[in-house]
Parts: C-alpha cells; structure tokens; sequence
C-alpha cells in the first residue's frame, strides 16, 4: 500500500465528532478524527510495512502518526528514528503513547527513557516516564535496574505535585506500573502511591480522570499476580 492509499482511507473513516474529541485532548488542527478500532482496519489491510510507517509518520497527520507506531517494528528502528519520533510528537497520543511503545519494545528502551526523563521539553520528558512504564510492564524483573527504578520512585515521591501538569500523569502512572509489575519494588511503589495521595491534572475539556495509585494497584493485585505484558501497543 502506497502513503497516498493509506490516507484515503483515514480520510474515509474520519468523523467530526472524533476529531472534536482528540482536539479536546490536545490534538493539533491537522489531526483527521479517525477511532482506534479504524485504524487497526487500515492496518489489517496495509500489513505490518516499515517504509509505510515512516511514510505515514512524516506525513506529519496525528492519526496516521499512531498508526505508524502500530505498524512499524520496532526492533528494527534505530534510536535515532526513535528520538526523532519523540522531538516531532506533538500531542499527548504520541508522546504518551506511540513513542513509548516503540522505544520499549526496540532494543533502545532503556537508554532513552533514561535521557529523556531528564529532558527540558514536557514532551519528551512525558516520553521518558511513559517508556519506564511499558518497559517493567514487559521486561522480566530479573532484567530490570532495580536500583534505578527505586530512585524513580523517590522523585515521584518529592516532587509530582510540583511537576508539569503531564508530567504529574505520566509520573502517577509510572508508580502504578511499578506497583503492578514489578514485585521486587511493590512495597516501595504503594509507600509512594500512599505518600502522594490524589494527583491533579488539568485534563482540559475531557471527562478523563486521574487514577489513584494506590486504588489502582489494589484493584489490579486483587485480580492475582500479574503476568508481563508481550506488548504494549495497543
């Protein structure tokens, strides 16, 4: 399939009422409106295609940019691409989402998460939090930097409610997954998620709620322990 096919078909299944969604989620003008459940057609149809991905992320179209990230494979990508795809992600979709999904899962994950939680951009920092969360959700907890994660969780702990608005999110969530995942630091995780209690986000003109950590972990425990994730694309 051809880049010109594939955004004929996301311009075919767009809907006003789903691009007013997005929009209100931080969505920029140039995004089409197109659901999750649609896009995963058009990648039914178009297959698994590199050059296609990259095409439909250089298309600059928010849609067709987190189609991309569901169409790529990541273990292919280089961290250049990767970090590219983090300085060009321009809502909460794709720095949240897509380019922690792609990071985790290509063998860069752990490097640019380390970078980029210390990054000046809100963005890419968002990014680096995010990434941490998908990769102790898929690596084992013998392939994890314990240590690392540990101290993680101590700057959650001093300083998310005087984080940037997404960064509280993406920091809040960050606890929830090590507390879920990872069973060496759970402990530690719910003495975080005790500590900071309910986390403000300014989510805009969205009915989006922020979870409670320590709720959320005891509500994903009580199901029996969790297994690790085989992806986080979703």
């Amino acid at each position: 399939m051809q880049l010109d096919e594939a955004l004929g078909l996301l311009r075919a299944k767009a809907a006003p009422n789903i691009r007013a969604i997005f929009q209100r989620h931080g969505a920029p003008d140039n995004v089409l409106g197109v659901k999750v459940g649609d896009l995963k057609v058009v990648l039914k149809a178009a297959g698994k295609d590199d050059a296609l991905a990259r095409a439909l992320w250089d298309s600059g179209v928010g849609d067709a940019r987190y189609l991309a990230g569901l169409m790529i494979n990541p273990k292919k990508m280089d961290a250049a691409l990767i970090q590219r795809w983090a300085d060009e992600a321009d809502w909460s979709m794709l720095s949240e989402s897509t380019v922690p999904w792609v990071a985790a899962e290509s063998p860069h994950g752990l490097s640019l998460a380390r970078r980029w939680v210390d990054d000046p951009r809100v963005e890419v920092a968002a990014a680096g939090w995010a990434t941490w969360s998908c990769l102790v959700s898929l690596l084992p907890d013998a392939g994890l930097p314990l240590d690392e994660l540990r101290a993680l969780l101590e700057r959650v702990a001093t300083g998310v409610h005087q984080a940037p608005n997404r960064l509280r999110y993406c920091q809040n969530s960050f606890v929830i997954s090590v507390g879920v995942y990872v069973e060496p630091l759970r402990a530690a995780a719910l003495a975080v998620a005790d500590q900071i209690g309910p986390v403000y986000v300014d989510m805009g003109e969205t009915d989006c709620e922020v979870p409670l950590a320590r709720a959320y972990i005891d509500k994903c425990l009580a199901r029996g322990e969790p297994k690790k994730k085989k992806t986080v694309r979703c």
